[in-house]
């Protein structure tokens, strides 16, 4: 009797999980090369960029007057510097984890959901980390999704926020369940083994997500449709007012 193996069930379910998204990322690459993700070329080169300034004498404190967030700021300078702390890398982890994480992300969130909405959703994660860290350290150590005071000191998460959103968003898009599932779980697990403000943030930037993607999913298509009933009315209208007329 011949034994049976995963081995053909595992390749269905990657096909039913991956293949779509695959064949439209390679389509895309296939007709445009690197002109299909600007965007995501241009963060990289940022977050290379703020890496490398980092290195230099004063480079640091360069960098923190620019793009550099945390929970003790004013939060109007927060507001200010969200933008770049989106490129901003960590200075405890290595940067080439950071450059390949925005490439790989960005690009693949550009070539599905658009230039504009890959940008937007970037932000909304970013910004979401960084509100939700003030938030954390207003709750205290006693509470569930809560910091210590100290946590306030800390820099913010740069880009991994607007990575976890936008892989979240994405694989929505794309119908990968189990691929978004699969993001959202590791965060969840990440911020319960290590409780500190980037698992926190990240979890913001995981909620932001599904928010997003759920109320893209129901409004989406709302006002094309109304804009085509109205015209379609109108070209209806059209026809009899004009036999009304003498």
């Amino acid at each position: 009797m011949q034994r049976r193996t995963p081995a053909p069930y595992l390749r269905r379910a990657a096909a039913a999980e991956w293949e779509a998204l695959w064949s439209t990322v390679c389509g895309r690459l296939a007709g445009k090369r690197l002109g299909a993700v600007p965007l995501a070329l241009t963060a990289t080169s940022l977050v290379l960029l703020f890496d490398l300034v980092q290195q230099l004498p004063g480079g640091v404190g360069l960098v923190e007057r620019v793009g550099v967030v945390r929970g003790s700021q004013p939060l109007e300078l927060s507001l200010l510097r969200t933008p770049l702390s989106l490129f901003v890398p960590a200075l405890d982890l290595p940067v080439w984890g950071a450059l390949a994480q925005v490439l790989v992300v960005f690009g693949i969130a550009e070539i599905v959901l658009g230039r504009r909405q890959t940008l937007c959703i970037a932000y909304a994660g970013t910004l979401a980390g960084t509100l939700y860290a003030r938030l954390a350290v207003d709750l205290g150590p006693d509470s569930l999704f809560g910091l210590p005071a100290s946590a306030a000191l800390v820099r913010d998460s740069g880009p991994s926020a607007a990575v976890v959103a936008l892989a979240i968003c994405t694989a929505w898009r794309a119908r990968a369940w189990c691929t978004g599932a699969a993001v959202a779980v590791v965060m969840a697990a990440e911020a319960a083994m290590l409780p500190n403000l980037a698992g926190l943030e990240h979890l913001a930037a995981v909620a932001t997500a599904v928010l997003t993607a759920a109320v893209g999913e129901l409004f989406g298509g709302y006002w094309p449709r109304v804009l085509a009933l109205v015209r379609a009315s109108a070209d209806t209208a059209r026809p009899t007012a004009g036999a009304l007329t003498p």
